[in-house]
């Protein structure tokens, strides 16, 4: 995954965040890093819990619209990523500690443990995280805004 030069794609997302952040009236850097199959925008700056949202709500639904905006038009598509300080990260270790004790409970008791709804992306990383755990398997259930994560003991 080499750095690109900056694209079309990259140009779109930068602008649409200016757009927001003096839309909202918040004062953000925003670093963007392209490599050859993602594109991520990264805004530092102080009180940037208006643009993260309630259980990151607001920050994945800038996510949704940085990605359709950035390859409109266009067949080449990368995954983009939207972060807000480093909220991605601190989350995905919360996710990461809540699969692991849903793991542990599942192959103690030898019975499935369904963890709290949460969005698609993060669901993707419980999923990807747990992947290569022996003994356990991942599903989801339910339907949207709903839908969960299962952690069972693997069936084989």
């Amino acid at each position: 995954m080499s750095p690109v030069e900056p694209s079309e794609a990259a140009d779109r997302v930068r602008e649409l965040l200016e757009r927001i952040l003096d839309a909202v009236g918040v004062d953000a850097e925003i670093e963007l890093s392209e490599t050859d199959d993602a594109l991520t925008a990264n805004l530092d700056g102080e009180d940037l819990g208006l643009l993260i949202g309630r259980h990151g709500q607001t920050i994945d639904a800038i996510q949704h619209i940085a990605y359709r905006i950035a390859y409109q038009g266009s067949d080449g598509r990368k995954r983009v990523t939207v972060d807000a300080a480093g909220y991605r990260a601190r989350r995905a270790e919360v996710l990461q500690q809540d699969a692991d004790d849903a793991a542990d409970e599942a192959l103690e008791t030898g019975r499935p443990v369904a963890l709290d709804a949460m969005n698609a992306v993060e669901r993707r990383v419980v999923h990807e995280y747990l992947r290569d755990r022996d003994g356990i398997e991942t599903y989801s259930e339910g339907e949207e805004p709903d839908r969960h994560l299962v952690v069972a003991p693997s069936q084989a």
